[in-house]
């Protein structure tokens, strides 16, 4: 059972949460971004071109349109493989661990697996950022070494950035299935 919802984020750009329960222990909760504008795009690479243009034209040296063709060409191949994320997410299985997806616009995949061993808790914690308060969602993890401390904090969703009302749907649906296995092994 899939269902998307629309939200905003936190620059006011379109996002839409897709939540996928695959059973009662196990759901996947995606945070699609913005795709890529070809309009902006173009723009980009339209304002580099005519800059060199205008170099060549006073320079007449052929080398500074060829070399703005292949910084620009780089430069978007950088821009997709490594900047441009279009898809975040969050599979959070109950008796193995939490798998972080980013999918970026060129297709490339980076994930993340933390075991439900090491995973604290879930939070949504806030912090100022230009002169307002965003806030994020955030995997605690536990200190091997003192039960009740924090090893680390794992931020979520740090490109899509979305606003509470969303982050308040992910939240939720992390915390069942959190809960789920704390009662889990008490019942037994």
């Amino acid at each position: 059972m899939a269902e998307e919802r629309r939200f905003r984020s936190a620059d006011g750009a379109p996002i839409a949460l897709r939540r996928r329960q695959h059973s009662a222990s196990c759901r996947e909760l995606a945070v699609r971004g913005p795709r890529l504008q070809l309009r902006s795009l173009s723009a980009a690479t339209s304002a580099v071109w005519l800059a060199a243009y205008g170099l060549f034209a006073l320079s007449e040296n052929s080398m500074v349109l060829s070399a703005a063709i292949f910084i620009t060409l780089i430069g978007l191949i950088i821009y997709l493989h490594f900047v441009k994320i279009d898809q975040e997410s969050l599979l959070v299985i109950g008796s193995l661990g939490i798998q972080v997806t980013s999918s970026y616009a060129s297709g490339k995949e980076s994930t993340t697996f933390i075991e439900m061993g090491q995973v604290k808790d879930v939070v949504i914690n806030e912090a100022i950022h230009m002169q307002k308060v965003i806030y994020y969602l955030c995997i605690l993890l536990q200190d091997p070494e003192d039960p009740q401390g924090v090893s680390e904090v794992v931020p979520l969703f740090q490109s899509s950035k979305p606003r509470l009302d969303c982050l308040i749907e992910v939240y939720k649906s992390c915390q069942e299935i959190l809960e789920q296995r704390k009662t889990a092994p008490q019942s037994s």
